[in-house]
């Protein structure tokens, strides 16, 4: 195992994003419904624009993907109280098994997590939070360039 630690962190990224697709599928989801569920968990309702910049798409593909997940029970569409032009998503079931499908994740992670003393889980836990941001931005930089 390599100790190069820019290859440490590129390993760790590529085993979270195999996981994910693994959890996917076997949840009988793709990859773009999985992460659109998960934004609408950590984020709440969105208005479909917000879901499309949320998840690169177009707002066509945007449409298609909110239809798939409505006709599978898994997200409804309603009017914003305060601008009936636009659609708010909003998750209203998880997807079947999807728990049974986590646990071994959650608890492989868990048991990571137990190994470490208080203040390694501090630190652990500031950096997601400083990474996430940071991702975020980069990604929004991807997406908007700015010319010089």
């Amino acid at each position: 195992m390599s100790t190069d630690p820019s290859k440490i962190f590129r390993r760790y990224l590529s085993a979270g994003v195999i996981n994910a697709l693994a959890t996917a599928e076997a949840a009988g989801l793709n990859a773009t419904d999985y992460y659109a569920l998960n934004l609408l968990d950590l984020s709440g309702p969105l208005t479909s624009g917000d879901l499309a910049a949320g998840t690169g798409l177009t707002t066509g593909a945007t449409t298609r993907l909110i239809d798939r997940l409505e006709k599978g029970g898994l997200v409804r569409r309603a009017t914003d109280p305060a601008d009936r032009r636009k659609v708010i998503v909003e998750s209203v079931a998880r997807p079947e098994g999807l728990e049974q499908v986590l646990a071994g994740t959650r608890r492989r992670l868990g048991e990571v997590f137990e190994g470490m003393t208080e203040g390694d889980r501090a630190v652990l836990f500031r950096y997601f939070t400083q990474a996430a941001d940071a991702y975020q931005a980069a990604t929004e930089e991807l997406h908007h360039p700015r010319t010089p």
